[in-house]
Order: structure tokens, then C-alpha cells, then sequence
């Protein structure tokens, strides 16, 4: 261990140990040259004669240090000093994914998938650089005090060439790839993979698999079918569940092919959610999932339980504060060692050779080549199998099959199977099925999962116990769920959006609390979603009317109406709304409208002062104003020549010029009358 202030390279000054794996130490320094502080792995001693260990560990700095990227903890130097082994990189103030989950217990969808996405534009970068990471899991994933998210620990990675790659090292068991527990061919895929295994852990707050060994949690990666996450979390949205299934396909062909397909669907999932717009191919070679038999299963135990028992035991030691999991003293030859992957191969051989013996002498028992033809009538053992044109596939009738049974006849199918419930049955006896959330003859896409409920057996009447049920309504949804299984009762959970309950809330139950049911009576709880969102529809080019309808059928309130002249919107549609169109607010909202008054027109005046001419033989006038099209505005009759100079004053006039007819009357001293009419083009004034 190195002391606090002593110095490498005569320029990292060590300040303190953060984190320790198994065959390296990490310390914080600083660099005395740029004023920064970095991370330091140095190889521990006892590794530090050892040359293959020295080699991978200056491998790790080769080939991670021509990684820039703002995703992923960049590598800045790399020497040796006195036997001792050291990579310099970048020092990240923050937590692990790791912790943040165990702080959080799980996160929300778009907190999950922004996350992912990070991880996904690390990973990323390193693949286009031919690099595969092979140990993605949240202990190696940072998130800054910025809340920015790094990849760190390239320990295991190797730079990919154009030739097979094995992995010979393998990183933490919870989070493999089926390849990488059976040492088989790694690339991109197998990070593709575990990065569906985090994001499972992000919106589940729990791994998919797990058990009391690193032996039995492989095998489960190999054999077993992960529970759906929206098991755990029922709020998780379509899109981001089928993410997480793609990504931990067991048959590599089935995942996503790069990082760059999952992040453009990881995009999309954080814009439209909801959108079942994931399509997990069926794979050219492997339909289903292939399952490794008992006896494989338990050779494949006796034989690694012996090579893994160093591994569990420095697993168990170590801890993790940094970025440092180089874990090569752990299972340096994965779970199937290459001899017992031989030997897997053999008997899966052996077994496929069996079946086609058997499914010869079936068909030709059918035929009557061996023993002649049956003259009595059989019931078939499974329902025929219907698939259409587009592939999808006709759900069967589970009801009265054994699990088991089931199981058997959906796998063939290419589905899978899911026990989601048991109840009692009077019809069904114990074991058997009684009902599935897939109806019959339905069709769906291979590899869906089908949820059933299982019968528990017959009531008991005579023996049975009855038990009252508690007071679940107020409560939240997790403390309720434990109330009852205390109780010994079970639970069936809805969601319905409320304005006055808070979200993850009870809101109310059946049975009602206090009443007397049997031990295993589901009892419905419904919680509450929150006040319900709804996006604001655009009401633009509408009338009021059909404004007011469209606001009401989102639940949501029409407030002030007004108007306003508008060039473009004819008179008495909408054309502007006080919530934009698409956002999303709370159903109830109020939202107020301006209802178009139609194009402003301009109006003008004339204010004029008419004198007399210079003719005293005038004696009064008659004075007409026209528009441009000839139009009477207005006329004032026998005017006396006493009111001159007269004073006009017109208003409201659309045209912006005109005529001003005045008739002159005079009369002579004799009292002839005479008129001379005179006309005088007029301009208009803007009135404001």
C-alpha cells in the first residue's frame, strides 16, 4: 500500500486509497503538473513479478486510452516505477449506478432510460474503437456530482479483431452474458446484453437472477426465463420492457445487432413511451430458447463448483468504491470451461438424435409401419398448432393443462410461460391451470409471454379458518401488499388516476376491512395513478363550439373566451389558445381562447372647412360627400350662405379618397336663380 503524500512519477501526489479489486489498488492523487486530481490504479505487489498479470494489466491502459469520450472515465497516462505498475485516469466525484439504485430502489422510466442512453454513447464509442467491454454492470457505471454518467473499467476489455474471440475473463455473474458463462464467442452483443440486465435493475430495483452461488446465478443465465420487469414494476411502458427483453435475448441473433439500433430505440422510448413499436425478431437458427437438461446442469456444477470456490472466496472479500473490478483472479476460464462445453455439446447431440429416432416412430406408428394402423380413437396429446402469414401465432386453450404440461406445449410454440397467481378452485384440481391473461386464439408474437393463474387445490370448508380482512385504504401500495400477505391473504393491484389521492396510494379495497374471508381470498386493491395528464389538443381554426367539445372530451375546462382581428383566421374561428397544443397538464385544467374578429379594415375621415366664393350673389348651397366608387357618405341641403364657412366632419369612411359635390345657388338683384355645381376631389385622413 502506498503512503499518504508520497509521490509517483515525481508528479502524482497520493492522498488517500478509494478502492480496492482483486489485483489492483485505487488512490486519489493529484497531478502536480496540471493541478488536477486523478485516479490511480497501481498493480498490487504480489501480482507484480507475475508476467502475465502485468501484461493484462498494461493492456487494460492500451487499449482504453484511445477512448475519448464524454460517456466513459478517460485514461491519461501509464508507467512503471520500481516494480510497481500503474494507469493514470480520469477522477470522477460522484456515486456508482450501484449505489444510486440501493438509495432509490428503483427509478423512474425516463430517469432509466436517460441513464441507459449515456451508457449506451460510452459503450458505443468504445465498440466503433473495436473494443468490447465484458464486465457493463451499475458498480461500473459513474454518475458524477453533474449528473453525468461514465463507463469505467476496461480491465477486462480486449481490442476486437476480424478473429473469433473467447472470453477468458469474465465479469460479475449477475450481469453475463449466456455466451460469456459458457466461454463462448463475445462481441458487442454480450455488453448489449448486460446493459439489458442493468436497466432491468434500474426500473425493478432487483437482478432477474439470483442464488447463494456464482455457479448456480450462471446457470440461471444459461436455462433460465427472466420474470418480465413489469412484474415488479406494472407502471414500466411497453417500450422500455421490450428493451430490456431484446437486449437479454439469450440467442445473440435475437438482441439488437449494435448500440447504435438500441439507442435509437431507446430515443424513441423516452418521447413515446407507450408506443409498442419493439420488434424482437425470431432469429434465423433459434426459435426458442434452449434449455440445458438436469444432468448437463449438474455435471456442469460438480465440475465448476471446484474451479469457482477461489473466486467466491476473493469475491466475497472485495470491495468497491471507484472504478476498479479487474477480477481476473476470478474464473479465468468462465463457467463452462472449454472441456465441459465439449462435453454439453456431445450430449445435446446425443439428445437431438434421440428425439428425431422418436419422432420417426411416431409418425410411422401413425402410419401403421410399426404394428399396423390403430383401430381405436386417441385424444391428441397437444392442440394443433395455428400460425399465419405474418408469423404471429394462435393462442391455445391452458385451462385443466398442468403447468408443467404447458409449459412443454408453449416452448414448442416458440411462447413462454409465466405463473402470475394461484387461487382456490373447486374446478381444477391442484396444479392445473384456470386461467391465462392471453385468450384463446388470440394471435401473438412468438416469444411472448403468457401469464396464467395456477389452482391451489379445493376449499376446505369444513377445516378452513376465515380471517378478517385489515384496513389496506390510505395505506401505500407496498405497505398494503404487506398487510395482507401478514394477513395470509392475497392481493390483485389496479391502477385508476385520482385528484385528491396522492400517486402509489391506496384509494380503496375489496373486500371491505373487518370482513371475514378465507385465508388466500384475493382482496383488489385500487391505487392511485395521481391526477390524470392529458396533452392540450390544438384548438386553432376551430369555432368556440368545437373548442369548447374538444376541451371536454380531454377533461379539460374552457375559460375566458376573447377576440382579436386577425389577417389570416376568418372571423370567428380560434386563433390563439393560453396552453400550447400538445403540452400535457393536469384533466381539469382551464384553458382560455381569443375567437378571430376576421381582418381589421382600415377606416378613415375628412374634416374639412368650405368657404364661400367670391360671388355675392350667393345665397345658399347644397354639399354632397362621395366615395371613390361614388357612394353617398353624407349630404347637408340648403346650407345659407350665412353659415359659411361651413365645417364638415365625417368618420368611419373604408375608402382613403373621394368627390366633395357643392351645388351653388345665387340670385341676382332681380331674384333670378342660378346654380353652379363644382366638385372637388377629396383625400381622407387615417382615423386612429
Amino acid at each position: 500500500m502506498l503512503e499518504i503524500g508520497s509521490f509517483i512519477a515525481d508528479r502524482y501526489e497520493i492522498l488517500e486509497k478509494i478502492g480496492a479489486g482483486g489485483m489492483s489498488d485505487v488512490y486519489k492523487a493529484k497531478d502536480q503538473v496540471l493541478g488536477r486530481f486523478v485516479a490511480v490504479k497501481v498493480l498490487k505487489p504480489e501480482f507484480a513479478e507475475d508476467v502475465n498479470f502485468v501484461t493484462k494489466f498494461h493492456t487494460e491502459a492500451q487499449s482504453a486510452a484511445g477512448l475519448q469520450h464524454p460517456n466513459i472515465v478517460n485514461i491519461y497516462d501509464v508507467g512503471s516505477e520500481e516494480h510497481m505498475h500503474y494507469i493514470v485516469m480520469e477522477y470522477v466525484e460522484g456515486i456508482t449506478l450501484k449505489t444510486y439504485i440501493e438509495k432509490k430502489g428503483r427509478l423512474n422510466y425516463k430517469e432509466a432510460i436517460s441513464i441507459a442512453i449515456q451508457v449506451a454513447r460510452g459503450i458505443e464509442a468504445a465498440h466503433n474503437n473495436n473494443i468490447v467491454h465484458r464486465d457493463i454492470k451499475p458498480q461500473n457505471i459513474m454518475i458524477s456530482n453533474e449528473g453525468k454518467v461514465k463507463v469505467t473499467d476496461f480491465g477486462i476489455a480486449r481490442a476486437a479483431t476480424s478473429n473469433t474471440i473467447h472470453s477468458d475473463v469474465m465479469g460479475s455473474v449477475h450481469y453475463t452474458s449466456p455466451e460469456q458463462a459458457r466461454n463462448g464467442f463475445v462481441d458487442g452483443k454480450s455488453d448489449i446484453y448486460s446493459l439489458g440486465i442493468v436497466m432491468y435493475e434500474m426500473v425493478t430495483g432487483r437482478v432477474p437472477f439470483d442464488g447463494d452461488t456464482t455457479v448456480a446465478i450462471a446457470i440461471q443465465h444459461l436455462q433460465e426465463e427472466m420474470v418480465a420487469p413489469s412484474v415488479y414494476a406494472p407502471d414500466l411502458p411497453v417500450s422500455l420492457e421490450k428493451i430490456i427483453l431484446k437486449c437479454t435475448q439469450k440467442s445473440q441473433d435475437r438482441r439488437y445487432a449494435t448500440m447504435g439500433e438500441l439507442l435509437v430505440d431507446l430515443k424513441k422510448a423516452l418521447m413515446t413511451p407507450d408506443d409498442d413499436f419493439v420488434r424482437i425478431d425470431s432469429g434465423v437458427s433459434q426459435a426458442k430458447t434452449t434449455i440445458i437438461r438436469e444432468e448437463e446442469v449438474r455435471g456442469i456444477k460438480e465440475h465448476a463448483n471446484k474451479n469457482y470456490a477461489a473466486a467466491e472466496k476473493a469475491s466475497a472479500k472485495k470491495t468497491y468504491e471507484y472504478d476498479d473490478e479487474d477480477d481476473d483472479d476470478e474464473e479465468e476460464d468462465g463457467f463452462l470451461n472449454p472441456k465441459m462445453e465439449k462435453a454439453v455439446t456431445i450430449l445435446g447431440i446425443v439428445t437431438g438424435v434421440i428425439i428425431i429416432i422418436i419422432i420417426i416412430y411416431l409418425i410411422g406408428s401413425m402410419v401403421g409401419l410399426f404394428g399396423g394402423k390403430k383401430d381405436q380413437k386417441e385424444e391428441p396429446d397437444d392442440q394443433d398448432v395455428i400460425v399465419d402469414e405474418s408469423g404471429k401465432i394462435e393462442m391455445i386453450d391452458l385451462k385443466g393443462k398442468n403447468f408443467d404440461q404447458a409449459k412443454t406445449e408453449l416452448e414448442n410454440m416458440g411462447l413462454k410461460i409465466y405463473q402470475s397467481a394461484t387461487e382456490v378452485s373447486d374446478e381444477y384440481e391442484q396444479g392445473q391451470i384456470i386461467d391465462q391473461d392471453i385468450p384463446v386464439g388470440e394471435m401473438v408474437d412468438e416469444g411472448t409471454m403468457v401469464r396464467v393463474t395456477v389452482s391451489s387445490g379445493k376449499s376446505e370448508e369444513d377445516t378452513e379458518e376465515t380471517v378478517a380482512v385489515p384496513q389496506v385504504t390510505g395505506y401505500t401500495d407496498t405497505a398494503a401488499i404487506g398487510m395482507l400477505t401478514d394477513a395470509g391473504l392475497d392481493y390483485n393491484r389496479e391502477y385508476e388516476n385520482s385528484d385528491t389521492v396522492a400517486e402509489g396510494t391506496v384509494i380503496r379495497q375489496s373486500p371491505e376491512s373487518g370482513e371475514s374471508v378465507a385465508g388466500g381470498t384475493k382482496v383488489t386493491i385500487v391505487v392511485s395513478q395521481g391526477r390524470q395528464s392529458v396533452a392540450v389538443p390544438d384548438l386553432k381554426n376551430m369555432t368556440e363550439s368545437e373548442a369548447r367539445k374538444a376541451l371536454e372530451e380531454k377533461g379539460l375546462q374552457c375559460g375566458t373566451v376573447s377576440s382579436d382581428y386577425s389577417d389570416t383566421v376568418e372571423e370567428g374561428k380560434v386563433i390563439d389558445q393560453s396552453e400550447a397544443a400538445g403540452k400535457t397538464v393536469y384533466s381539469g385544467t382551464t384553458v382560455n381562447i381569443t375567437v378571430s374578429l376576421g381582418k381589421k379594415e382600415e377606416l378613415y375621415m375628412l374634416r374639412a372647412n368650405i368657404k364661400l366664393p367670391n360671388d355675392d350673389t350667393v345665397v345658399s348651397a347644397n354639399i354632397t360627400l362621395q366615395d371613390a366608387d361614388g357612394n353617398e357618405l353624407d349630404s347637408w341641403a340648403n346650407v345659407s350662405a350665412a353659415s359659411f364657412p361651413f365645417h364638415i366632419e365625417v368618420l368611419n369612411i373604408k375608402s382613403a379618397s373621394g368627390n366633395l359635390i357643392i351645388e351653388w345657388v345665387m340670385e341676382d338683384e332681380e331674384g333670378n336663380v342660378t346654380t353652379s355645381t363644382q366638385n372637388v376631389a377629396a383625400t381622407f385622413e387615417k382615423q386612429n
